[in-house]
């Protein structure tokens, strides 16, 4: 059995990924991936995850450059949530911000 195939999808067949920068610890971002994605992500070493918006398989950096290299993938105790452990080319968030967790509660940015 694939690793893919042992993992525990929710009912649209998606698993939250959480991405983490290897060297600094640094939670980058939250997304999710199909198993599709999953598989891409093991073969290639960059990151893939499954846009929910758009209804689509997406590598990260595809269109921004900003990819996603593959170091560890780790795995929670219940099989349903996966840590990504990257080395991340240039920005992780959309908005142009290193990691999508830059601001606190009070909406202060912190990074």
């Amino acid at each position: 059995m694939n690793f893919e195939d042992t993992l525990k999808y929710d009912e649209r067949g998606l698993i939250p990924v959480i991405t983490q920068d290897v060297n600094t610890g640094t939670v980058l971002m939250l997304a999710y991936a199909n198993k599709e994605a999953v598989k891409l992500t093991i073969e290639t070493k960059k990151a893939h995850y499954f846009s929910r918006s758009r209804k689509s398989l997406w590598l990260k950096g595809e269109t921004s450059g900003h990819f996603q290299y593959i170091e560890d993938i780790l795995y929670d105790c219940d099989c349903d949530t996966l840590l990504y452990k990257v080395k991340q080319e240039g920005a992780a968030c959309h908005t142009g911000k290193y990691s999508c967790f830059y601001r606190n509660y009070l909406g202060e940015e912190i990074m």
